[in-house]
């Protein structure tokens, strides 16, 4: 059974090159690619069931056994990040299919996708750190290609931008791997644990694991997000989407992977960063979106506001802020691919980008402004809707860890959300329309589909919760008990016998 913890990364990988060949064949290309991440579906849902029974499961490459080899690891924590990463990309890949248009489909869309998939899996996924930037590499190498799929000045522009920040953040990556086995001598993340616990608080590790909060920051739009705005703003409707949705939650799952099971100690220095980062970024967010008068920059910078939140839980550190975190990464896939969804279907149909430019659209799409209320009411955090529950459980870790400043701004977010995509719905869909009868263009069903798609997972993760509470429990308590892990990767006995040393 542990032979599946790959698949979620070869198949993918597989397909992608297979779809090379098949250029031409547009209609071949959809179907694979979509049972393909299908297929990642069912293989990730298989294997948090079978989580559940066995404990956390590994698989070694090639029989070299820990710490010596490369390792998959999956844990709750994965592989739920790996579940809702390949529902949002199916979802994702539905609406490009219908929007994206053949010329961009010939253009090797399918393959990068597929890569880019891989890549977030795989990072969810690997036991090693130096295979956590491969993964990433991959990843960021068919996001290269998508930013600026289409060649648009703007595209070129922005994709430039994107690529000097990450090829920056990448070089800075590997000098901290650098650092980080010249200091404890191992790559495989479950014995960096024991031999940093070793080491105890030692001034080199702490800035070893500055460096690394640096790295992930500029990758998960922490703090260091300059280059996220235009990035995300530029791509064809599907693309923006797929990004909003994964791309930064990979770099904050490698800030929650650092941070719980890699440096342990010294928190008293790592979190009070993490915290005071995260909320520089809340800040932040709130005033690029309180200013954004174009939809697609106010949701770029809804995005960060997400990133800032997730990271507050991180800081705060206890198990109920854990157990908020894993339930808000779930939460905030969905919903920012439904709101970069959304707002580029309300440019399709109106040809603008301004909310001032836009009005009366219910009249005009009646579903379609619903189904952004629900999006809306979602990243706001109203009940009985997804962000809800992962709100409230941060805000129980904050109390409890008398984290007093981040629960305040984590719930004053919540608000300028709101009135930021209030804004949008009250602007662009109520009011008098500017769309007559005679020019008012079709929305395809086939268009609307995704979101409501998107939708029916925001609702049934929160009407569900009961249903996910055990395996976010499961993932919280992994991830506030390292021991879980190091037990599951290496042999109890032997690593507690060489902390004991």
């Amino acid at each position: 059974m542990s032979n599946l913890i790959v698949l979620p990364l070869i198949v993918p990988v597989i397909t992608a090159i297979l779809l090379v060949f098949l250029r031409e064949n547009v209609f071949l290309q959809r179907i694979i690619s979509l049972l393909t991440l299908s297929f990642v579906v069912l293989i990730s849902v298989i294997l948090l069931l079978e989580i559940q029974e066995q404990g956390v499961m590994r698989i070694d490459f090639s029989g070299w056994a820990p710490p010596f080899g490369i390792l998959f690891v999956a844990d709750s924590f994965a592989v739920l990040l790996v579940l809702t990463a390949n529902i949002v990309a199916v979802i994702c890949l539905l609406y490009a299919i219908f929007t994206i248009g053949k010329s961009f489909e010939k253009m090797y869309f399918y393959p990068f996708v597929l890569l880019m998939v891989a890549g977030v899996n795989g990072s969810f996924l690997t036991g090693d750190i130096f295979n956590l930037f491969v993964c990433f590499e991959v990843m960021l190498l068919a996001s290269y290609a998508l930013i600026s799929l289409g060649g648009e000045k703007v595209q070129l522009r922005e994709a430039l931008k994107y690529v000097l920040i990450n090829i920056v953040a990448s070089w800075i990556f590997l000098v901290a791997l650098a650092f980080l086995y010249g200091t404890v001598g191992t790559l495989n993340m479950a014995h960096i644990s024991v031999r940093v616990m070793e080491l105890g608080a030692d001034p080199l590790i702490t800035t070893v694991a500055l460096i690394f909060l640096i790295v992930f920051s500029l990758k998960a739009g922490l703090l260091l997000f300059f280059w996220l705005p235009g990035s995300y703003s530029v791509p064809p409707t599907a693309i923006a989407a797929l990004f909003a949705a994964l791309l930064t939650k990979v770099g904050i799952y490698a800030l929650v992977r650092t941070f719980t099971l890699l440096f342990p100690n010294n928190t008293e220095v790592t979190h009070m960063a993490l915290g005071v980062m995260a909320g520089l970024t809340i800040i932040a967010g709130c005033m690029g979106a309180l200013a954004g008068r174009d939809v697609r920059t106010i949701a770029s910078y809804n995005v960060l506001i997400g990133v800032g939140f997730i990271v507050a839980g991180l800081a705060i550190g206890t198990e109920s802020a854990l157990q908020g975190v894993t339930y808000y990464l779930m939460h905030d896939m969905v919903a920012k691919a439904m709101l970069f969804l959304a707002v580029g279907t309300m440019i399709y149909v109106t040809g603008e980008t301004v909310i001032d430019k836009m009005s009366g659209l219910i009249r005009n799409y009646p579903l379609f402004g619903w189904l952004f209320f629900i999006v809306m009411c979602s990243l706001a955090g109203i009940p009985p809707l997804s962000g809800f529950l992962g709100k409230v459980l941060i805000g129980q870790g904050a109390i409890e860890g008398g984290n007093f400043v981040l629960l305040g701004l984590g719930f004053l977010s919540s608000l300028i959300v709101l009135y930021s995509l209030l804004r949008i719905f009250l602007s662009s869909f109520f009011g008098e329309t500017i769309i007559s009868l005679e020019d008012e263009k079709p929305l395809p069903k086939r268009m609307v589909l995704p979101l409501a798609l998107l939708a029916a997972c925001t609702i049934g993760l929160g009407i569900g919760a009961e249903w996910m509470a055990p395996y976010v429990t499961d993932a919280a308590e992994t991830l506030y008990t390292p021991s879980i892990y190091i037990d599951a990767v290496l042999d109890g006995t032997t690593w507690q016998g060489e902390v004991n040393k």
